[in-house]
């Protein structure tokens, strides 16, 4: 097929382009469940639920899976809420919670079919008897699964480890996606991530957000021995004082703690992110050069 033949999946049609209709308006939990069943119901025909889940067979009738015959059991078993299956008769009563537990929990219990045999009669269809490629079959689900999920509400992702977690939004989005050209993983690159998912999981906490900003002012303390060299003496002593006096990093009588924190916090964290990325950039443009760059103060 000629590239000019695809399917344009970021096309915008003539009442967006008209601003006539926003570009981007999020689905309702009712429109996610219809979009959501749909996914599920490709997924199933293409095997990825067999392993666990078992199939219905013209001849045998339901074959169970490992989850074995009383799939509802053995999910009240691990996400501790009862008459959650069959999915396609209970799917209507879940709550937005019980529909991400649900994602999430079948994320965990997707495969694919490695052998079997293709049971023609009636249209039965294939009867997998050994699985493998389970990482394979999880991608195929998160890329599935993602197609929907960011257009509910105001945008959901599911992570590569199949924790349902909040977009940054069309503006701050790029920054949360990006990885750090630095070195040191350990210290640096895996402390950002960290606190990144610690930001976007969803149901995260005033707390979960404190510490996320929190793990972003110790990676800057890590950094500051090179900050040094990239800031001046000012703008280097304003990215700590930040922390301090918010209440983030110390505990201290003359902190400022009447404030509102989602506000706040969120300033706080996509500004020290953004500084990270930043400072990174031009500690890396530093070693490159070998010239030592100070960034001037506009204040």
């Amino acid at each position: 097929m000629a590239n000019s033949d695809k399917y344009p999946p970021n096309r915008q049609y003539y009442s967006v382009r008209a601003g006539k209709h926003p570009a981007h308006v999020g689905f309702d939990l009712d429109d996610f469940k219809r979009f959501f069943l749909a996914s599920y119901r490709r997924l199933e025909r293409e095997g990825l639920f067999q392993e666990w889940f078992g199939y219905l067979c013209v001849d045998e009738g339901f074959v169970p899976g490992r989850i074995g015959d009383d799939p509802d059991l053995f999910i009240y078993k691990k996400l501790r809420k009862k008459k959650l299956w069959p999915l396609e008769d209970r799917l209507h009563f879940y709550s937005e919670d019980d529909l991400f537990d649900v994602i999430e929990f079948l994320f965990d219990h997707v495969s694919q079919g490695n052998d079997g045999y293709y049971h023609d009669y009636n249209g039965c269809g294939w009867h997998y008897t050994e699985f493998k490629n389970h990482a394979a079959a999880k991608a195929a689900y998160r890329t599935e699964l993602n197609e929907v999920l960011a257009d509910y509400s105001s945008g959901y992702e599911l992570s590569p480890k199949g924790e349902i977690l909040e977009r940054g939004g069309d503006v701050l989005e790029p920054l949360l996606k990006t990885k750090l050209p630095h070195a040191d993983s350990t210290n640096v690159v895996a402390r950002v991530e960290s606190a990144k998912l610690k930001w976007l999981r969803r149901g995260s906490t005033a707390a979960d957000r404190r510490d996320a900003v929190r793990d972003l002012a110790d990676v800057l303390e890590f950094l500051r021995p090179q900050v040094r060299d990239v800031l001046n003496k000012k703008d280097e002593s304003d990215l700590f004082e930040l922390a301090n006096n918010f209440g983030i990093r110390h505990h201290r009588q003359n902190q400022q703690t009447d404030y509102d924190q989602a506000i706040w916090y969120s300033w706080m964290f996509h500004y020290y992110l953004a500084t990270i990325h930043a400072c990174v950039r031009l500690i890396e443009k530093n070693k490159a050069s070998g010239v030592t760059i100070v960034a001037k103060s506009t204040g």
